[in-house]
């Protein structure tokens, strides 16, 4: 992810992102990446933000192209977390429960 991906962050992530000591965002680091298909990114990024960890969103090669007319990235979703927050995220994500098999 480029390092200058804080200067296009929303306000309202940007108050929300852990900040170092010398006052600048955390580096965000890679968490998972999610199919677009069944909203399992959506649901992630929502659950992740409801135990207060905040999440970027990246679409990989040309997947803002397919967000944009599509209404999703074929290549689905890359979900950025702050470095400080990876562990829980993990942790969180681990506990997702498992789809039953039909």
């Amino acid at each position: 992810m480029d390092l200058t991906w804080e200067k296009s962050l929303p306000s309202d992530l940007l108050v929300r992102w852990p900040k170092t000591l010398s006052g600048e965002p955390e580096k965000a680091v890679f968490l998972c990446n999610c199919k677009a298909l069944d909203l399992s990114d959506e649901l992630r990024i929502n659950m992740l933000e409801a135990y207060g960890i905040p999440c970027l969103r990246d679409y990989p090669g040309n997947g803002s192209f397919g967000k944009v007319v599509l209404g999703m990235s074929g290549q689905g979703t890359d979900i950025y977390v702050p470095e400080s927050k990876l562990e829980e995220a993990r942790s969180l994500c681990a506990a997702e429960p498992e789809e039953p098999e039909q």
